[in-house]
């Protein structure tokens, strides 16, 4: 991991004008997209052409999306052909983007995934249009011209996980979007416009100005919530949710510890304080995240980089540990932090990525002897969660505008990853698309 972290900050440290050439927005040429493609279909059927059927009256026939080809190049806008949603799939104008650690792993080479692809996950936008035969009980619930949120994890809605309400553990969704990024027919919906040829999809692959997504990870979001700063609901408080209600089951009075206060970890501070955590402790190293953990429902703030956070932790604790510690980096230091935090039978929930293959340690007496939980957590359950989460923002229970702390324009999508790289953000970025 610190050789990965060496080896970027060299790069990131260059003046040469191959600086940044990851996070480097460019058009490239006709020829060159069509030649990556070309390398890097992964087991798809070569195509000459799109065969997409023609989108409705009053829908282009064309859009743009900032295309991921492979590690160490430029990210690049591309013409598509406007994707075509199938049964039970919505076609989304897309008017925000969260701007996400996922992604940025993706883009490091750190987490494996299909290219060239679409990245961005969390969305807000316009429902266009309905796919073909899809269920009258959707079309009514999510009509034309209705205003969304999407969630990162879609869920089929008929796997076994997601047929006992277990929707973050959807068989499809890891079988078919993170295995091979398609949807759930084994097809993208992405065809570039020239060649036709297909383009992978992380999540609904939201960094376009139109995207497709399955039926039931949208929600109606509300006229009163802004289209901007509501992206973040399907990924950084999603997975804050999902952690706090599912994984570590917070309950009025618990003592909190969360470790790591970037976009997710500041949301889960949010959602301790909604549920009704007493202590409520933010960990960090960056004294401005901490400032800001403070507006978010912080009681006590730690400083790891000036004092042990452990021995702090159960300082604050009256030496016993918290109820519930998240770790929301996803470093091996912090792993064992977190497991270490936590009192006797109390639950350390794990909910931050790393690079793949990371190996995180624990003190096995400790946690056979002190029956220490540990769990891990990626999301929330969209088809339950994510209404139940829009209505905390819309009751102002969770506060978007100051989760909110960066926007970016559509054609800056690349400095936006840029900032989040370096660690210049301080909460959650947002680009902002139509």
């Amino acid at each position: 991991m610190m050789m990965i972290r060496s080896a970027i900050a060299r790069r990131l440290s260059s003046s040469s004008s191959s600086s940044y050439a990851w996070l480097t927005t460019t058009t490239k040429s006709s020829s060159s997209s069509l030649d990556l493609v070309d390398q890097t279909l992964h087991g798809f059927q070569k195509r000459s052409t799109c065969s997409s059927p023609t989108p409705p009256v009053g829908l282009p026939s064309y859009m743009t999306a900032a295309v991921f080809w492979e590690p160490n190049k430029p990210l690049s806008f591309e013409e598509f052909h406007i994707p075509r949603p199938k049964s039970g799939e919505l076609l989304i104008k897309t008017k925000a983007c969260g701007v996400c650690h996922s992604d940025l792993h993706v883009f490091k080479g750190e987490l494996p995934f299909a290219s060239p692809c679409v990245a961005g996950h969390e969305i807000t936008g316009e429902v266009v249009e309905h796919g073909p035969d899809t269920d009258n009980k959707v079309t009514q619930r999510l009509p034309i011209g209705s205003r969304v949120v999407g969630a990162f994890i879609m869920p089929c809605g008929s796997c076994s996980y997601c047929a006992k309400g277990h929707d973050d553990l959807c068989e499809d969704f890891f079988a078919y979007n993170r295995a091979k990024g398609t949807l759930y027919d084994g097809e993208t919906r992405l065809f570039l416009r020239i060649s036709g040829k297909p383009v992978y999809m992380y999540s609904m692959g939201g960094l376009a100005e139109y995207c497709v997504v399955p039926a039931n990870a949208l929600t109606i979001l509300p006229k009163s919530l802004p289209y901007t700063e509501s992206a973040i609901l399907g990924c950084a408080v999603f997975t804050a949710y999902g952690a706090m209600a599912h994984a570590a089951e917070v309950r009025p009075g618990d003592s909190v510890a969360i470790i790591g206060t970037g976009g997710v970890g500041s949301s889960c501070l949010q959602i301790a304080r909604a549920f009704g955590a007493s202590d409520i402790i933010a960990v960090d190293i960056q004294d401005d995240k901490l400032q800001r953990a403070k507006i978010f429902g912080a009681t006590h703030v730690i400083n790891a980089a000036k004092e042990n956070a452990v021995d702090k932790i159960l300082e604050i604790s009256g030496g016993k540990g918290v109820d519930v510690a998240v770790e929301a980096l996803g470093k091996p230091q912090t792993f064992l932090q977190c497991t270490q935090s936590v009192r006797d039978g109390g639950k350390a929930v794990f909910i931050g990525l790393t690079a793949a293959g990371v190996i995180g340690e624990v003190d096995i007496n400790r946690l056979v002897r002190r029956k220490i939980q540990i769990i891990g957590s990626y999301g929330g359950r969209a088809r339950q969660d994510l209404p139940k989460i829009v209505r905390l923002a819309e009751r102002g229970i969770f506060d978007l505008s100051s989760a909110v702390s960066r926007r970016y324009k559509f054609e800056e999508s690349a400095s936006a990853y840029q900032d989040l790289n370096q660690g210049s953000i301080v909460g959650r970025a947002v680009v902002e698309i139509m």
